[in-house]
């Protein structure tokens, strides 16, 4: 079969796209993946020179009352006719949307040419254009079981797909040595996800000097606020590795002992699969605070702290930092709890369900 894929413009969907493209080429089936001009999806998708990328323009929704509405409009029916000359080129069979507006054009096109079309929602609370898009679809696939409350079509709990590393982590000692790091110290790992988190960096900043000095740090800004944040809030401490964009995430994960992630979907899928201890401080301008939904499915069963933003103090996040990464047993709970909620399958899933629809 012919699978198209929209899944561009953040790492949280260009991912699990590109994990689901994994699944059905390893099946004998071809698929297409469509991402945005966003310089996150280029750099991503260099990485796999044995699937099919066409960038396509990325259309975001403005507000509703916003003057913005009409040219997003005409845009957006450019994009539907695109999409439909794209389908009908490639003879797919069926259209997977990864999530957001980006995934709407071809999943409603591919709903008016005929063929199957299907949404995944990695989200505990799904965005508007997930809710609109599924409206078009043969059915819905959801990466956390509170999702489906929020879906009038028939939806299926597949888990969020992940990037087939994450399931083969290297050694520790590898993964400290691509990092310039000592595989025998505690190590903290923060990460913002795929764009950065500028409070979250910012914060991590001003804790990491209130740290023990046998704490090491990996400590991924992203590459917007990098430069920001090394020239606002240099950090003078050994064991300290400050980076912009990763993409040996699989290494970073290897090496860590406690992560400190906002609570995006795909990092928090990843963080199941590796078994990671956590301490979430969602996005505090989500759209509908999804990413505290998410945060508390993780906490519910204790893999992670759910902390938000506004409650923090450099001292504080130091304070609780320290007395868990000095804590084995407190670690060792919430990595069995992360694990819990981990679906190694998800790729699968998905693929299965849309072959045998």
């Amino acid at each position: 079969m012919k699978i198209l894929i929209a899944c561009g413009g953040t790492g949280g969907h260009l991912f699990p796209g590109i994990a689901v493209a994994e699944s059905l080429l390893a099946q004998g089936h071809e698929p297409l993946l469509l991402i945005s001009q966003k310089k996150i999806d280029s750099q991503a998708s260099a990485k796999y020179p044995h699937l099919i990328f066409k960038v396509v323009p990325a259309i975001a929704k403005p507000k509703t009352l916003s003057p913005k509405m009409l040219p997003f409009m005409v845009a957006l029916w450019k994009s539907i006719c695109t999409s439909k000359k794209i389908i009908r080129e490639f003879e797919a069979d069926a259209v997977l949307g990864m999530g957001g507006f980006t995934s709407l054009p071809p999943v409603y096109a591919g709903h008016r040419l005929g063929k199957k079309t299907y949404v995944h929602d990695s989200n505990a609370r799904p965005g508007k254009a997930n809710i609109l898009t599924s409206r078009f679809c043969t059915k819905v696939f959801i990466g956390l079981a509170p999702a489906a409350a929020f879906f009038k079509k028939e939806t299926q709990l597949t888990g969020t797909p992940a990037r087939p590393e994450i399931l083969n982590l290297p050694s520790r000692t590898q993964a400290a040595k691509n990092f310039d790091l000592d595989p025998e110290k505690t190590t903290l790992l923060v990460t913002g996800g795929s764009q950065g988190a500028l409070g979250l960096n910012q914060l991590i900043a001003k804790s990491v000097p209130l740290l023990p000095e046998n704490i090491q740090i990996l400590h991924i800004a992203g590459p917007n606020d990098l430069p920001s944040i090394k020239q606002k809030h240099p950090v003078q401490r050994p064991a300290y590795k400050l980076i912009g964009f990763c993409d040996q995430m699989p290494s970073a994960y290897a090496l860590a002992d406690l992560v400190v992630a906002r609570s995006g979907a795909s990092t928090l899928t990843e963080i199941s699969l590796a078994g990671l201890p956590s301490i979430l401080v969602p996005y505090p301008y989500a759209a509908d605070d999804h990413q505290t939904a998410n945060a508390k499915v993780f906490s519910e069963v204790g893999a992670a702290k759910l902390i938000q933003q506004k409650d923090l103090t450099p001292e504080s996040l130091a304070k609780l930092l320290s007395e868990l990464l000095t804590n084995p047993g407190a670690l060792k709970k919430m990595s069995e709890g992360a694990r819990s909620l981990a679906v190694p399958d998800a790729p699968e899933q998905v693929t299965a369900a849309i072959l045998c629809t």
